[in-house]
């Protein structure tokens, strides 16, 4: 057994989000991903077959959902999110890293 950090190994190369499977069984999946200025695009929600909780670990970020509410998080503050609940990530701080921890469930 190894032990990592949620801060190591941090891309350098932020040109694009970057998501990473921590830990992955049939049931759940969490994933460290990186933002850094990156939003969902334009067009499209996220439309999930399971349930999600996320966090921001480092960072502040901004989630929309269709019914037109916003959720702003800061280092710490997290949501789950049931599945089919339609959602983006309207904003990720452009001047620093946003490091998010996602956990998928069924």
């Amino acid at each position: 057994m190894s032990q990592k950090n949620i801060f190591d190994s941090l891309p350098e190369d932020l040109s694009v989000e970057v998501f990473e499977d921590i830990v992955r069984s049939p049931t759940v999946r969490i994933e460290r991903i990186v933002s850094k200025g990156h939003t969902s695009p334009e067009t499209g929600w996220y439309d999930q077959d399971e349930n999600e909780w996320v966090m921001v670990v480092k960072g502040r970020a901004t989630l929309e959902f269709e019914d037109g509410s916003r959720c702003e998080m800061s280092a710490g503050d997290y949501v789950n999110i049931p599945a089919h609940i339609r959602h983006k990530v309207a904003w990720t701080d452009p001047d620093d890293i946003t490091i998010w921890l996602a956990v998928f469930y069924k």
